[in-house]
């Protein structure tokens, strides 16, 4: 069987091929890709750096996947052919030590769909059962494909110290920042603070309710937040994956704050952090978080609930056949979460 995919020849060549899908296995299950949103991952693959694992060229990318299937092995059980799914991409041993300490996501025998294996920037994708989970019918494709970048985002809030009545503040507000925005509200933070150069961006998180949006550039920061009243933050969530806003995080947390760095770096960062003044003195929790272990079901539970407002994450809808410009045109870096399918 043939289907037409993006496919990564080397770093930033970019092209859309017919290329032939692998016979299915017994325990597998083949899904016509409805939504494959565009994540920070692949555009660091794209630019040739290194993801959450190691990556080889040719590469369909695409891992925060859902759509129909189409067909299923002749041993999957739970799954049927128009059952609507949802992929979780980090398929584990289950054998490994780290496994069977619980720690799935440090699997040392771990497949990524979409980083080692083929992915979801596809007309259609072969994926093991246990890697797709049912999701309501009602739910738009687009929307249940964010159960993987949320179930990211879930864990690293559990990983914030994110507690009800706290100040939160936000470094960021890109798809991640936005998604961060809603969990953190659901977790109970009373202040939400956006920390966000783009006016755009910025004018959308005081549209979702932000206790304060500003702007990072030509000012003092500690200073402007201390004159509105923020003088405590709980917790500080790093949401872009640079040097500089990394160190940003650590500087504006308060005594006794977590800071989540949870952005993705190139490889070989290094942040210049003052171990007395930046943690010694202030008791800081530094932490960060990797990938999504075990929270699919909990995401695909608050999305059927309606409490995740869908249509404040998802921004754009771009059909396969212009996938390529998705990562060529910066103009895409502006908007929120993209995501290429098949819309009508």
């Amino acid at each position: 069987m043939q289907t037409k995919a993006l496919v990564l020849n080397a770093p930033r060549d970019l092209t859309i091929q017919e290329v032939a899908l692998p016979p299915l296995t017994g325990k597998d299950v083949l899904i016509r890709v409805k939504a494959c949103g565009v994540c920070g991952t692949d555009l660091h693959l794209f630019h040739g750096d290194q993801g959450a694992f190691e990556s080889s060229y040719p590469l369909i990318m695409g891992h925060e996947m859902a759509g129909e299937i189409v067909e299923v092995g002749c041993e999957v059980h739970t799954l049927a052919p128009g059952d609507h799914v949802a992929v979780d991409p980090n398929i584990y041993c289950g054998t490994c030590a780290p496994c069977r300490r619980g720690d799935v996501h440090y699997c040392e025998n771990m497949i990524g769909i979409g980083t080692t294996e083929r992915g979801g920037f596809a007309e259609y994708c072969i994926v093991p059962e246990r890697a797709a989970y049912l999701v309501p019918r009602d739910l738009p494709f687009e929307y249940a494909a964010m159960m993987e970048p949320i179930s990211c985002c879930l864990h690293g809030l559990d990983r914030s110290a994110v507690r009800p009545g706290d100040t939160l503040v936000l470094v960021g507000f890109g798809a991640i920042g936005q998604i961060m925005f809603q969990l953190g509200e659901l977790a109970g933070a009373a202040r939400i603070i956006v920390v966000e150069p783009v006016a755009g961006k910025r004018e959308k998180a005081r549209a979702l309710g932000a206790y304060l949006a500003v702007d990072p550039v030509g000012g003092d920061l500690a200073k402007t937040l201390h004159d509105h009243g923020v003088t405590h933050i709980n917790s500080v969530i790093e949401c872009v994956g640079r040097k500089d806003t990394m160190e940003l995080a650590i500087r504006l947390a308060t005594p006794r704050a977590t800071v989540m760095l949870f952005g993705l770096t190139p490889p070989g960062t290094k942040l210049e952090v003052l171990a007395f003044e930046d943690i010694f003195k202030k008791e800081l929790t530094i932490t960060g978080s990797y990938i999504n272990p075990l929270v699919a079901e909990r995401v695909i539970a608050l999305m059927a609930s309606g409490r995740l407002d869908m249509s404040k994450i998802v921004t754009d809808r771009v059909p396969l056949e212009r996938g390529v410009e998705v990562f060529t045109d910066p103009a895409y870096r502006t908007l929120g979460k993209v995501v290429i399918g098949d819309f009508p």
